[in-house]
Order: C-alpha cells, then structure tokens, then sequence
C-alpha cells in the first residue's frame, strides 16, 4: 500500500511540472525548420520549463502571424517589407539565425549531375526552355545524355521565404524575369505545379520523372534529390555547399536592421542561390516571462546553438555578426 501512495505521489508532481511547462509558441518558414527542430530539442535539456511549439506553415503565414499575435515569433527567409513592418503595434526586429543553400534539383533518367546558368533557368521557370534537351541546357553540360523529355517545373503553393531567396536571385540575373514576374513570397508563377513547404516541392519531384524545383539543401540531401551545380557572378560553377553559403555571406553588407540579400554574391567561390533566414521578434515582450525565457533562447542559440548548424547543412553566423546579434537580443525588452 505504501508503494502505491508514494507511485501515486510522484505521478502528481511530475503531472504538476508537465502542467508548469511554460509553452512558446513560433510559426513560420519550412526553410530553417529541421535547425529549429534540432535547437528546441536539444534546448529543453538546458532547461526543462520551457518547451517550443513551431509550426512550418511558410514565412508569409510567419509574417503574418506575428503581426496578428497569434505567436510569440515569427520566421521568414524573405525580409519584411517597409509597409509590412509599419503594420506592427511596435518595433518589430529581424533576428538573423543561420544561413542557407537554395539548391536547383531535378529528377533525370540516369541521374547525372548538371550544371546551369541563371538565365537558363530563369527561361526554365519563364516557360520558354520546355525540354531537357535544349541547347541552352545541353551547351553547359557537355558530354550528358540529356533526354528529349518534357520539364515539369515545380514551385511553392504557399508563401515562402524560400520563394522568396529563389525569385530574387532569378531577378538578378534575368531582366526579362525582373520585369514580368519580380521576387516576393508569393508570385503569379508563369508555368509549374505547386508543392506546400519544403517538403512538398522535394516529394513533388522525387515522385515526378522530369521534374525541376527549388529547395533547401538539407531538404534535398533527405530526399536523395541530385542538385546543379550553378554558375555564380564571377562565372564559375559551384557546388552548394556549407562553404559555398559562407562564401556569399561573408561578401554580403549587412545593414543594422539585419535586412538583407546575398543572392549572387561576389567571390570565386561563393553559391549564389544562398540566404539567411530570421525570427521576428518584438522588441518589447508583452509577456514577462515568456520574453525572458525567449531571450535566454536566443543567448542560447547564439553560442552553442550555433555549433549544430553545419551538421544539419545550414551556414552558422560568423563570429562578428554573432556579435552583433546578441547586442541585439540584449536590447529586448520584457
């Protein structure tokens, strides 16, 4: 019997701490997702009273779910714009986290590994290059048995940072994509299918022979997906890789906001389809305490956190933006 009420006991208390779990709820881009996944599992063993909720719902549900305040943080890999931060309460910061490949894969008999230029693939997207075949491609890839197949673009259907980073290198590099689509979460896509997150786009073109689409590296390295090499601004053709993103963001200037591109990048070595993605974040917390375990996260995630980021193919910051981050999150208020 007394076995039992000591069982019953230590039930109770340990339902009582489950039941004290403060919960901090996030929402936003497919883009940093298995990163963030990785911090907030690895985060409640630092401390145990705090759990985070994300949900990757595609950076415009993020922006717009932290301008409504249904969440305690957004995410987003395409930077907000002036008339969207104006429609915050308050400051509303960009909080740079890690940094990222946006890689080309394709879904080819044989699978061989391509090379491609921006306007390539611009004119892939702009639905003027229809099959595999065409010379623009079978003149960068010099000895590949190209088939004479149909190419199934595949794109994002929902908002996405993703989108966001793609749609603005193809802007850099294509003026005819410049002026008649333009870069933003969400565009009028001039020919494709549309797969929901990351994730959609890649199982899209796994199940999809001749498929083409756009997503991040992490993605298609899980997905078994072939990826193009890219020809970036100095004209050679490089690998997206950890060092590859290093490379363009260390040519990237980054203002005080934090709001910036390092798509094309300068630099022999830099992959020009690379971003960063952010956390939204209110300067001033309406929750106390919610505020002050978010800001002890963030400490967090700018230390040891960044540590994790190569293993999962993300870029981690490099020390002197890191730096300036953490100033940053030491400004938030609570």
């Amino acid at each position: 019997m007394k076995k039992i009420i000591l069982f019953l006991f230590a039930a109770a208390c340990t339902s009582a701490g489950a039941s004290a779990q403060m919960l901090i709820n996030g929402a936003g881009a497919t883009f940093p997702q298995p990163i963030y996944a990785k911090w907030f599992d690895e985060y409640a063993k630092v401390d145990p009273s705090v759990r985070f909720n994300y949900q990757g719902i595609g950076s415009g549900g993020g922006q717009k779910q932290i301008l409504s305040e249904t969440v305690d943080f957004g995410a987003s890999d395409g930077p907000m714009s002036d008339a969207n931060l104006a429609k915050a309460t308050r400051p509303l910061w960009h909080i740079p986290t890690v940094a990222g490949a946006v890689v080309v894969s394709y879904n080819l008999p044989g699978d061989p590994k391509l090379r491609l230029d921006g306007p390539t693939l611009a004119a892939i997207y702009l639905g003027t290059i229809t099959k595999w075949n065409d010379p623009a491609i079978a003149g960068q890839n010099a000895g590949v048995d190209l088939p004479a197949q149909d190419i199934i673009v595949v794109h994002r259907s929902d908002g996405s940072g993703t989108s966001y980073i793609f749609t603005d290198y193809l802007s850099h590099v294509s003026p005819e994509w410049k002026s008649k689509v333009g870069k933003n979460t969400a565009v009028n896509w001039p020919a494709g299918l549309g797969g929901k997150g990351n994730a959609g786009v890649a199982g899209q073109i796994k199940q999809s022979s001749g498929a083409i689409g756009y997503v991040e590296l992490a993605y298609a390295r899980q997905n078994g997906l072939s990826y193009a090499d890219l020809k970036n601004a100095a004209g050679n053709y490089i690998t997206p890789s950890i060092d590859s993103v290093v490379a363009a963001l260390s040519a990237a200037q980054i203002p005080d906001d934090f709001r910036f591109s390092m798509v094309n990048a300068s630099g022999e070595n830099s992959y020009p389809i690379a971003g960063v993605t952010w956390l939204l974040i209110y300067e001033q917390q309406k929750d106390a305490a919610k505020g002050e375990k978010l800001v002890a996260f963030l400490k967090w995630a700018y230390t040891d956190g960044q540590k994790m980021a190569a293993s999962l193919d993300y870029a981690p910051l490099p020390e002197g933006v890191q730096a300036r981050v953490l100033a940053r999150v030491n400004e938030i208020k609570y």
